[in-house]
């Protein structure tokens, strides 16, 4: 409801990994909009480096293909992380990616990818960011999974959006956000040791930030 998704829209989900989201908006666009599952496309990468990417690939496409009831029409598209095109210019309703600005900073592939999310909205579309958000602005190499909230704000604005809502549905305030193999200590990924699991799970998931872009119509 927050980023204003409607059955009728066309929604690029960018790197959704094993698909949670997917679960939820497949269905919902499946009879009169259009869900596009936006993935890296392990052919662009250096051989040493396709392995995530392609299981990351072929575990959505399987998923999609063993439940056809809710997903027969949804679409996987692959792209460039280097030089990234989402889909035909101004072609989507609304560009949503949730907690991967992190992994974008590090490797050098956040400007290109906001450039390419603002590339195929349509004017006055939306893009809608939930990403782990650091006490304040973090290094670009930082590798805590991390990233100030200021700092999104600034990408996407540097790439032509406009800055429509905030929300806190997805904030923590007992993530304290110093930990020291970063956000994945947490839940739900729980890289930790067995003895701190009651410690980690009284925290709870991380904090994180929810943001509303627009695309200008003009």
């Amino acid at each position: 409801m927050f980023f204003g998704v409607e059955s009728q829209h066309t929604v690029v989900e960018v790197t959704p990994g094993a698909g949670w989201y997917s679960e939820i908006l497949a269905p919902y666009l499946r009879d009169s909009g259009q869900y596009i599952a936006a993935v890296v496309d392990p052919q662009a990468l250096p051989d040493g480096r396709r392995d995530y990417s392609l299981r990351s690939k072929t575990g959505l496409e399987e998923k999609f293909a063993q439940a056809p009831a809710q997903y027969d029409r949804a679409r996987v598209v692959a792209f460039d992380p280097a030089k990234p095109q989402l889909g035909a210019a101004g072609s989507a309703d609304v560009v949503l990616t949730f907690r991967n600005v992190h992994n974008w900073r590090s490797s050098g592939q956040a400007e290109a990818m906001f450039q390419a999310f603002f590339d195929v909205l349509k004017p006055g579309g939306t893009l809608g960011v939930v990403e782990h958000r650091a006490a304040g602005d973090v290094a670009a190499g930082d590798r805590s999974g991390y990233v100030g909230q200021d700092q999104v704000i600034a990408l996407a604005e540097a790439a032509g959006f406009s800055l429509d809502a905030r929300s806190e549905i997805n904030a923590n305030p007992r993530d304290t956000k110093d930990h020291p193999d970063g956000v994945w200590m947490l839940p739900p990924g729980n890289r930790h040791e067995a003895a701190d699991a009651a410690k980690y799970q009284a925290i709870g998931e991380s904090d994180r930030m929810t943001l509303r872009f627009v695309k200008p119509r003009g």
